[in-house]
Order: structure tokens, then C-alpha cells, then sequence
């Protein structure tokens, strides 16, 4: 046997450390283990050596610390300028909106003020119009390709009926009259009520602009054909060689170019047309006191104007009228408007009416049968002065009618040519 404490095998035992602690009558140990040992010394020397090493690296590099409060300060000063670009948006979006509202009030001001025009402007026309239609007749309205059925405009410009716009027949030409037409100042992902707004107004404006350019149209037309109309009157009354006293000479015309706005080029057309009418009235009234309609129309002729043989002598003889075929108490009418000047039995006329029409000119009625009229009397174009017959110097029945010229017996038949190609203008 080997003493205590030593092993044949494995030799002499250590022992474990011991911590004793005595206090007072108390006494308390602890066995420290190697393993437990050798860790408690690695942990506190990893720890001893983390916190060196943690020091020196703070110490070392301290700007650690300054980019990060840089890094805080630019995430504050990006969150403040997000926060200024949002509330500078948010105030781009109400001065768009209050620009827009006020745009909006801009141009419904605009749109009414335009519709009372042409309310009052419908005032103006519908006299001056009937009074053209009256002298010229129905003209149609000049087709302006702005113009759209669904406009329901007539010829003075008033609407019949609320007109239908189509926003997406509008093209980018689209034109745009008011000084402040868009009210986008920047280009949207999507079409706003704005938007939609303004295509609206665009297409109202275009329609208030072709009733305008209607209304304007059929004026133009008017004075234009009251104009051709009094021009025909007065060129075939002068081919005939007879008096016209109207002057309708427009050619000779000059002066400076002064732009004109809307209204003024309205009030200038209304201007025109009302000269143009004045005009064809004017050499209407000189054609109308002529002796122009035909005395018996639908009848022949048996006897022209001119020398011919005398129809009870035989020989040669001044025929100063003309002698219409018609049978007994026909009745005979006046050619144009006058005052008769005799009626009773003349001669070799038998009883004979006289109308003196002014100017100079007087027709005679002749070989009637019974006179209807006095001395005095006024006349009016187509009224009955008698019926005719086959008093005084006549083979037979008929119309005998003259025309004289401050008391000198004219061609009746240059009256009635004229008188055919004016018929359609009086």
C-alpha cells in the first residue's frame, strides 16, 4: 500500500482550491473548481479588454459621434424641406384654384355680356330685317362653316334652343379670344373640372362667334342684294331712257384704314343695310310712279305705237298708243299710281280716262264702255278706272292705251319692256 493521498496509478492527488470565509462563530467555504476559475479569468479579461478597447476607439474616433448628429441634422433639414415643398404645393393648388375661380368669373362675365349684345343686337335686326325681306325678299343665310346644326341659330342670331357642345370634337387649334383664355399654367397627368371647364367655355365662344358671324353674313347679304336690286331697277329704267333720280354710284369711295371691333363693324353693316334699303326704296317709289304694268295683261296687241294705216280712212297716220284686244265691259285698269285728270267723252277717244302719274307722265284710257272714276280722284297701281268698249272713233272693241311725256305721246311699249324686267324687284 502507498502512503495516503498517492495512487499507484495516476500518482499524487491535487487538491481543489478552497476559499474559506470565517466570520464571526461562521465559517463558510467555497471550492473553486480549475475550469470555473480559468472561465471567470477569461470573462473578466475579455471584459477588461473590450472596455480598452471600446475606450480607445471612442477616443480615437470621436467624429463618430459628429456624423451622426450631421446625419440627424440632414434627416431634419430633408423632413423641413419635404414639409416646405408639401406646403408650397398646397398653396400653388389654392392660387391655381382662386386663379381659376376668378378666370372662370372672368369669362362668364365675358359669356353674358356677349349674350345681351346679341339680345339687343336681335332688338336692332328683327325691324331692319322684316324691312329687308319686305323690299329684297327671303335671301338664304350664308353657310359659315363654324356653324353648327346643334348651334339651332337663325338668321338674327337669337338660339332657339340650348345648344349640345361636344367636348372631343374641340382641337388644340381651337381659337381662343379671351386675353386669359387657359387657366393651366403647367400640363396635369389628368383632366381637371377646370379643364373641362375651359374646353366648355371655348366651345360656347365658338358658337356665340358663329352667331355673330350669322348675323353679320345675312346683313352683308341683304345690303349686297338691296343693293344689285336697286342697281338692276336704276340700269333698266336708264336703257329705256327714262328718268331715275336716285343715286346709287358706291364705287367711288376712299379714306384711311381704321380697325374696327366687333360692335363698330355690327353698327357699320346695320349702317349699310339701312343705306341699301333707303337706296331700293328710293328708286322703287321713282319706279313705281311710272306707267310701267301692263294695261290689259293676257291680251294681244292689234295695234303697236308708230305710223300706220288709218283703220276708217286708209291712209297714213300717227298711231299714238297702243290697242289692245279686248271685249266689251272688260275692266280696264290704271298702270300706276296718279290723279285723274279727265274723265269723261274726248273726242274722238270716246270716253277717255286721263291719269296723271307726276314727273311730267299721264296715261290715257280710251273707247271704254263705262268710266268708273271722277276728277280728282287718286289712284293706286291696279285700280279699275272703267271697262272697256268701242266708244268714239273705233272698228270694234277694244283698249285703246297711251303714254305722254309732259303732253307728248311716247312709245307705251318701252314702258312695258321695262317694266317686265323690274317686276321681280318691285
Amino acid at each position: 500500500m502507498k502512503p495516503n493521498g498517492q495512487s499507484a496509478v495516476f500518482g499524487r492527488r491535487k487538491e481543489p482550491h478552497t476559499l474559506i470565509i470565517a466570520r464571526g462563530n461562521e465559517i463558510r467555504h467555497f471550492t473553486i473548481r480549475p475550469w470555473l476559475a480559468a472561465f471567470i479569468g477569461s470573462a473578466l479579461a475579455a471584459i477588461a479588454i473590450g472596455y480598452l478597447l471600446a475606450t480607445s476607439y471612442l477616443v480615437l474616433r470621436d467624429d463618430l459621434i459628429g456624423a451622426t448628429t450631421a446625419r440627424q441634422a440632414r434627416m431634419q433639414q430633408a423632413y423641413e424641406d419635404r414639409i416646405s415643398a408639401l406646403r408650397a404645393q398646397v398653396d400653388r393648388i389654392t392660387s391655381r384654384q382662386l386663379l381659376d375661380q376668378q378666370l372662370m368669373e372672368t369669362k362668364v362675365s365675358e359669356l353674358l355680356a356677349r349674350q345681351t349684345q346679341l339680345s339687343q343686337r336681335h332688338g336692332r335686326l328683327g325691324p331692319i330685317l322684316e324691312r329687308a325681306e319686305s323690299e329684297v325678299g327671303d335671301v338664304p343665310a350664308a353657310t359659315d362653316t363654324a356653324t353648327k346644326p346643334d348651334e339651332h341659330a337663325d338668321a338674327t342670331g337669337n338660339l332657339s334652343q340650348a345648344p349640345t357642345y361636344s367636348v372631343a370634337s374641340l382641337s388644340a387649334g381651337d381659337t381662343r379670344p379671351f386675353s386669359l383664355w387657359s387657366t393651366r399654367s403647367d400640363p396635369l397627368d389628368s383632366e381637371t373640372a377646370a379643364d373641362r371647364a375651359d374646353k366648355l367655355f371655348v366651345s360656347i365662344n365658338a358658337s356665340l362667334k358663329a352667331i355673330e358671324n350669322q348675323q353679320l353674313s345675312r346683313i352683308t347679304t341683304l345690303a349686297d342684294n338691296a343693293y344689285k336690286n336697286a342697281d338692276a331697277i336704276s340700269q333698266a329704267l336708264e336703257a329705256a331712257g327714262l328718268p331715275v333720280d336716285a343715286e346709287l354710284d358706291k364705287n367711288d369711295v376712299g379714306g384711311p384704314l381704321v380697325p374696327l371691333d366687333s360692335s363698330m363693324i355690327f353698327d357699320s353693316k346695320v349702317k349699310e343695310l339701312d343705306e341699301a334699303l333707303d337706296a331700293l326704296d328710293q328708286i322703287k317709289k321713282e319706279a313705281r310712279k311710272l306707267p310701267l304694268t301692263n294695261p290689259a295683261p293676257g291680251h294681244a296687241v292689234t295695234s303697236p305705237f308708230g305710223v300706220r294705216t288709218d283703220p276708217i280712212l286708209g291712209t297714213a297716220a300717227l298711231h299714238t298708243g297702243m290697242d289692245f284686244r279686248a271685249p266689251i265691259g272688260m275692266p280696264a285698269k290704271v298702270t300706276a299710281a296718279g290723279v285723274v285728270t279727265k274723265a269723261g267723252w274726248n273726242g274722238g277717244y270716246g270716253r277717255m280716262v286721263e291719269v296723271d302719274h307726276g314727273n311730267g307722265f299721264a296715261t290715257r284710257y280710251g273707247h271704254l264702255s263705262e268710266i268708273d272714276v271722277t276728277v280728282g280722284q287718286k289712284l293706286a297701281a291696279g285700280d279699275v278706272i272703267g271697262k272697256t268698249g268701242s266708244s268714239g272713233r273705233s272698228t270694234g272693241p277694244h283698249l285703246h292705251y297711251e303714254v305722254r311725256h309732259n303732253g307728248e305721246a311716247v312709245d307705251p311699249l318701252r314702258f312695258l319692256a321695262v317694266g317686265k324686267k323690274v317686276a321681280q324687284y318691285l
